[in-house]
């Protein structure tokens, strides 16, 4: 079976007809972690890039002497906001290639009236996270942690004819709350195992979602029927609180949510009520502050498992976003437009 990778499935660089000049614009900390060796080799191969260090501050002496020149701008985390001055300083730049997911923290009104083109390696980020949320699916299923926790207190293995009809995989729902682009990996990774799937999306027609191969469902029937909720709808005013407490208390006796997407998307003091009820239990890799305070309530949820935000791009990761952006720089150096571009109007909808 072909690879579905972004990054093995991206042209490899092609032999671009001109070398831009471009420059990395990144906090040093992003670049400690995603330029090495490599990462710089692969860059270089398809354009002519400014030496280091990246700029983290384009109202700098040395940014603007840079900018002056740049076509292409490699950005990463903690890219300084391209407005109308640092446009302004960089009058030929005409593309921005990001080495993660998001684009709203850099990408501005300005950039889009200036006609330049984005994109972003969303897609190669999306894969570890939809990793993450269908192992926690399968572990969840199995009650893998809290048996383990069980088993190294009482040193004992239970009778495997007495499992309750509760614990396993076979024919357990999972409900996808959004068709984003890691909603959509998380389906398409799902396919061998006997778990049928809904989603809730309203923006999905009834023929795309039969092509995905889900059910679709109104919100209230996606939480009330799922054995599983996983949610990856992004951060906008129309979804903070979402999931909300109506939602959380209607969820199946034992039911799981889990949430890679952003903390605020749920009700979380409805959720630590419904929680300490222990009806239900929850996998958070993100929540609202992203760190918690010490003293808050789900920390002393048992049946909440709350990882500290490591479902995206970690370590080894790391590289198949800078090889992402490095094959559409090739591909933008060449000529052939971006594979992963990011499009003004769908900025709305995007995290």
């Amino acid at each position: 079976m072909p690879s579905t990778d972004p990054s093995a499935t991206a042209p490899s660089a092609p032999a671009a007809r001109n070398r831009p000049r471009a420059a990395v614009a990144m906090k040093p900390a992003a670049a400690d972690a995603l330029l090495g060796a490599r990462s710089l080799a692969a860059l270089g191969e398809v354009c002519d890039l400014a030496a280091l260090p990246t700029l983290d501050d384009f109202s700098t002496d040395r940014a603007r002497a840079v900018l002056a020149d740049t076509e292409l701008l490699v950005t990463g985390w903690g890219c300084p906001p391209l407005d109308a001055a640092a446009l302004d300083a960089a009058p030929r730049l005409r593309a921005v290639v990001h080495t993660a997911g998001s684009v709203r923290g850099h990408i501005t009104e300005a950039c889009w009236e200036r006609g330049i083109e984005v994109s972003s390696a969303a897609a190669a980020n999306a894969l570890p996270v939809a990793e993450y949320t269908v192992a926690m699916i399968l572990l969840s299923g199995k009650r893998a942690l809290e048996r383990a926790h069980d088993y190294r207190a009482r040193r004992r293995r239970d009778d495997w004819l007495t499992i309750p009809d509760r614990v396993g995989n076979y024919g357990r729902t999972v409900g996808i709350l959004s068709a984003s682009m890691i909603g959509r990996r998380v389906v398409e990774l799902l396919r061998p195992y006997d778990l049928p799937v809904l989603l809730h999306d309203p923006y999905v027609s009834e023929a795309e979602a039969a092509a995905l191969g889900v059910r679709p469902v109104g919100l209230a029937e996606l939480f009330a029927q799922s054995d599983v909720v996983s949610v990856h709808t992004p951060l906008l005013p129309a979804t903070h609180g979402l999931v909300s407490r109506e939602l959380l208390t209607s969820m199946r006796p034992d039911a799981v949510l889990i949430n890679t997407a952003r903390g605020a998307v749920v009700d979380q003091d409805a959720l630590v009520d419904v929680l300490r009820q222990d009806r239900i239990r929850a996998i958070l890799d993100v929540t609202d502050p992203d760190t918690l305070p010490a003293a808050h309530p789900l920390w002393d949820c048992d049946n909440a498992l709350i990882t500290p935000h490591l479902a995206g791009s970690q370590g080894n990761e790391l590289r198949r976003l800078v090889d992402l952006a490095a094959g559409e720089a090739g591909r933008w150096a060449a000529g052939d437009g971006f594979a992963h571009p990011v499009r003004r109007e769908r900025l709305a909808f995007l995290a």
